[in-house]
């Protein structure tokens, strides 16, 4: 017997790509459980099966940076409750991310890849289950979106949950209507605007020198410090959440369109966002 929970979560998170840099990511969890039936007549409680892996993700890779221990080039420093990831891209520039351990997730893959990062998942996730679940499969795959999207990262200095780390992203699709109807030229342009993006906030940028843009803040959680190329940050003056994000866009491409009333829907990630109008 089998027992499976489609779109079981989302997590919403930033990887270290070894091509693209650091990089927004959303994937959805669907978990399949193989064993045998309990004297409910269960292999186990639906309730139980979404509880625990929902918390298990929560506190591992969802709004973490994930780091693949296998990436060439990576060195991760650990000491004192924090964690420091180094890394030089191909063009020789430099990329550094510091902050409290909890704000990474250091996996024993070589990518962060879809299969290798639910194959690391599936041993650990075996412990959370009752003897009746002999073996259980995992799968992790990104939204399918006809349309506009793209990757962004950020950190939120305000937010009291998880949001406040420096490096978590999404991926994330983006509406634009003029006049109350669809544009698919400005949906393209913000999906190339913002492809494998930082979206950094003026009040964070410590400096910007040879072509590296260095941030800093203190959250709730503790410090945090980020410099990656300047050339995959775009700067806005206020915090970036999904609600300033959309408001940005929308006044921007107001003034790119005059006279034309403007509404953009921006998502964070899968099924949530934030709609603003100019």
């Amino acid at each position: 017997m089998k027992l499976f929970v489609d779109d079981l979560t989302h997590v919403d998170f930033s990887l270290l790509d070894a091509e693209r840099g650091l990089l927004g990511e959303s994937w959805v969890v669907r978990l399949e459980l193989d064993g045998s039936l309990n004297e409910e007549g269960m292999i186990c409680d639906f309730g139980i099966v979404k509880k625990r892996v929902k918390q298990w993700f929560d506190e591992g890779i969802d709004h973490a940076l994930a780091v693949a221990k296998g990436m060439p080039g990576v060195e991760i420093r650990e000491a004192g409750g924090r964690t420091e990831v180094l890394w030089t891209d191909s063009d020789g520039m430099p990329f550094r991310c510091e902050g409290p351990d909890q704000a990474f997730a250091l996996l024993d893959v070589d990518a962060i890849e879809p299969e290798a990062v639910a194959s690391w998942c599936e041993s650990r996730l075996k412990a959370l289950f009752p003897e009746e679940v002999q073996g259980l499969k995992l799968t992790l795959y990104p939204e399918s979106i006809d349309g506009a999207y793209y990757h962004y990262s950020h950190g939120l200095q305000k937010h009291q949950g998880n949001c406040q780390r420096i490096a978590h992203g999404h991926r994330s699709r983006v509406q634009v209507l003029l006049d109350g109807q669809r544009n698919r030229e400005q949906e393209q342009f913000w999906a190339e605007a913002f492809r494998d993006i930082y979206i950094g906030t003026d009040s964070h940028l410590v400096k910007q020198e040879g072509g590296v843009s260095f941030f800093s803040y203190e959250a709730p959680q503790g410090q945090f410090e980020l410099s990656l190329r300047s050339d995959r940050v775009y700067m806005i003056d206020t915090e970036s959440t999904v609600e300033q994000i959309a408001q940005h866009m929308a006044r921007e491409t107001a003034a790119r369109n005059p006279s034309r009333a403007v509404e953009v829907r921006a998502f964070e990630g899968l099924g949530k966002g934030a709609i603003a109008s100019f």
